[in-house]
């Protein structure tokens, strides 16, 4: 059973969910997690100017991921930053290349789920995930959010993302802010129940 999760990153903030999220997807028995980049649009002297190179280069050894992988998998979790409320413009460019597969019917009931980021507490975080589900069920895919099992997503002892829709990690505004250990926590979940339900599903 695969599980593949495939995200985009400036700053490293969803690579660390990423991590998080792998690493719960690989708890259950029998799952074979791997990591994917979506390829990036953006010119190397453009990152430079946004400071975001030196960060990129911390995760340049994870694999870019080719719209062919996605058909061999079980369960595919996507990771995203918040643009405007909608996923960023390297995962709309990914995933508008996928219309083979829809063509060929090869996501039809495959598990999906879909984590992301934002700068501040209240930036589009649901709309994004949410916006982003409707592209998958295009694909037939069957998706699997953040179950209030996870008992995280009550706290309010301290500033977390997370929703039913998805885990998320707030930024900051200037991106000083790393995931919190709640906020990882909440990727570890989601791996894990996605890899549960695909594993189900595989049998």
């Amino acid at each position: 059973m695969k599980v593949l999760v495939v995200y985009y990153s400036m700053y490293g903030h969803i690579h660390r969910m990423a991590e998080a999220v792998a690493e719960g997807a690989r708890e259950v028995k029998g799952a074979k997690v791997e990591m994917r980049r979506v390829p990036e649009t953006l010119p190397e002297e453009v990152l430079k100017k946004m400071g975001a190179l030196e960060a990129q280069k911390s995760f340049a050894h994870v694999p870019v991921c080719t719209v062919d992988e996605l058909s061999s998998a079980d369960a595919i979790i996507f990771g995203t930053p918040t643009r405007f409320g909608n996923m960023c413009g390297q995962m709309r460019q990914f995933l508008d290349a996928t219309g083979q597969l829809w063509a060929q019917g090869s996501l039809v009931g495959k598990v999906a789920s879909v984590f992301t980021s934002s700068a501040t507490q209240h930036g589009g975080q649901e709309s994004t995930i949410l916006s982003f589900h409707i592209t998958l069920l295009h694909h037939g895919m069957i998706i699997a959010g953040l179950p209030y099992s996870f008992q995280g997503q009550m706290r309010i002892d301290e500033i977390s993302g997370g929703s039913p829709y998805g885990a998320s990690t707030i930024a900051g505004g200037q991106g000083e802010r790393m995931p919190s250990g709640n906020e990882l926590a909440s990727a570890r979940f989601q791996g894990k129940h996605v890899a549960t339900i695909a594993s189900k599903l595989a049998k």
